[in-house]
Parts: C-alpha cells; structure tokens; sequence
C-alpha cells in the first residue's frame, strides 16, 4: 500500500493551524521567535514548491540533477558561511564541505549502493548536505564563539611559545567535537526514539520495513562519515586561520 499526502484543504488547515501554534507557543514562552517562525514557514512552503517543480523536471536527466545538487551545494555553503559570520571565508567553507560529502557520495556509487539516476541522487544527497551543513554551523560557532571569549587563553599559549595554530588549537578541540554530538546521538536513538526522514519515506512509497531500515542506516553512516570528515577538515582550516570571520582573521595574529 502506498501512501500518499495530497495538497488540499485538509492539508492547508493544518499547515495554518501548527504554524499558528508555533507561533502562539513562542509568545507564551516569550522566545521572540514568533515572526522568525513564519518567515520561515512561508519560506519552506514556497522553496519546496519550488523545489517540487524543478525536481520533477530534472530527474529525467542525469546531467541537469547535478547541476541541481550543484545548486543546493552552493546555497548550503551561503547559508553556513552567513550563519557563522564568515562570509568571505566560502571557498574555505566549500572545501570542508566537499571533503566531507565527495569521499561519502564515491563509495556509495562504487558499491552500486544508490543508482546513477536524478531519482536516487538527489533525495540521497540532499540529505547528507543538510547534515553537512548543519555540523559546518556548530562547529564554527561553538568554535569562534569561544576563541572571542577565552582571547585571554590564547595570548597566554602564545606567551608560553606556543604557535597560533597550537593556541587556537588549545581553545577548540573541546569544542569540535560538540557540533557532531546531535548526529550521533541521532543514529544511537534511531528506532527507539526517532523514525527519521529516510525511513519514514520507504514506508509511504509502500516499501517495507526491512528496506526502510536499510536505507536509513545507509543514510546514517553517510551522514556520520561526511560529518566527521567536514569538521576535521574545518577545524585544520580553523587552526590555519583561514575558515574564521574578519574579526578573528585580524585578531589571531602571532
């Protein structure tokens, strides 16, 4: 049996309601998140619809799905570099990224474990980006928010002859490691607590359990190869002040 979401007023109520809702619980609870939660809401509805239409179009052809993925790789990289304050450092960004994604991606075509097709590709990819992405955020702001706060600890290595990329390295290895916590902690509950995105869309294309499984744990040990990969490039590009905002850029001298 395969299940399927049609757009219609049932629909449309209740995307009405639950972003009332979110919106209502923001006030409630005083976050001041409430205006950013629609931006937000409005945002998705017209980027998926959007994404809908292209998507359809080009799964057809191999070639125009790269350059689909290609897009969304560069908008991951805009969205983090924005979000971490280190905007003219997006080549650096991109680097990370893709030494994380492009190892993960050839062992998954080697193996023959996703076809070379559109239809396979980008649902695949899309996913293991997002998650890129999202670890390319923590890591830079944990990482940059604690080098701003413990400066002191840094001219202090640096008294002691340490070299910048030492000191930095004093400040950041504790927090590194924090932006690959959720990820983890992610693959260790799924199943018990969480039925990921993967899984759940085997089921509704009328797949079965076993093989909602199996794609779903491919997708984890996808998500945690190029995660871990993306930030042991980006703490070395961190560590060479080279993936760092302006302020740090100037302030982390020798």
């Amino acid at each position: 049996m395969v299940v399927t979401i049609n757009p219609g007023w049932p629909v449309y109520v209740a995307l009405v309601v639950l972003l009332a809702g979110t919106v209502a619980a923001n006030r409630a609870a005083r976050l001041g998140l409430g205006r950013d939660a629609v931006v937000a809401g409005l945002r998705a509805v017209i980027q998926l619809t959007v994404a809908a239409a292209i998507i359809t179009l080009v799964v057809r052809s191999i070639w125009w799905s790269v350059a689909a993925l290609m897009g969304m790789f560069v908008m991951a990289v805009m969205t983090t570099c924005r979000r971490v304050e280190a905007r003219h450092a997006w080549p650096w960004a991109a680097a990370a990224m893709a030494c994380g994604i492009a190892p993960v991606l050839a062992i998954l075509l080697a193996t023959r474990t996703i076809p070379i097709e559109g239809i396979a590709l980008i649902p695949v990819v899309g996913i293991v980006l997002g998650n890129t992405m999202t670890v390319h955020t923590l890591v830079g702001r944990r990482s940059f928010a604690a080098l701003r706060e413990e400066r002191d600890q840094y001219e202090a290595c640096l008294s002691l002859g340490m070299l910048p990329h030492q000191a930095i390295d004093e400040i950041i290895a504790r927090r590194v490691p924090e932006g690959l916590l959720p990820s983890l902690d992610q693959v260790r509950t799924s199943g018990l607590v969480t039925l990921p995105g993967a899984f759940i869309g085997v089921m509704l294309g009328g797949g079965s359990a076993v093989q909602a499984a199996t794609a779903q744990v491919l997708v984890l040990f996808a998500i945690m190869a190029t995660q871990a990969i993306t930030a042991g490039v980006q703490a070395r590009l961190i560590r060479a002040r080279r993936l760092v905002p302006t302020d740090l850029a100037a302030s982390l001298v020798s």
